[in-house]
């Protein structure tokens, strides 16, 4: 026989945030969208963000973030390992080139 316990308390987890991920240049292209709504999940780091992201989209999305600059809410992240906390827009930005 099963009985659940009312007192007992079930370890809270801390729910995904929705945030829209906005892809430029080559970036958009390998991506196949200018922008999406993502779930990042509580502690997701840059490089757990970028995975995540390349495993939505693929190997042509891979090339191209190997080589992009992150921005959370503006700021600039390249440590794949720093946490990105809990953004509202994160822009995956390609090297450009002009003059």
């Amino acid at each position: 026989m099963t009985t659940t316990d009312p007192d007992r308390t079930t370890p809270a987890t801390t729910p995904a945030r929705v945030v829209e991920v906005r892809y430029f240049a080559a970036a958009a292209e390998a991506a196949g969208c200018d922008a999406e709504q993502v779930d990042v999940p509580a502690g997701t780091t840059v490089g757990g963000l970028l995975d995540a992201l390349v495993a939505r989209h693929g190997p042509a999305l891979r090339d191209v973030a190997a080589r992009c600059a992150l921005l959370v809410d503006g700021v600039l992240h390249r440590d794949r390992d720093e946490q990105v906390g809990a953004p509202d827009r994160v822009d995956v930005l390609p090297p450009f080139a002009g003059g």
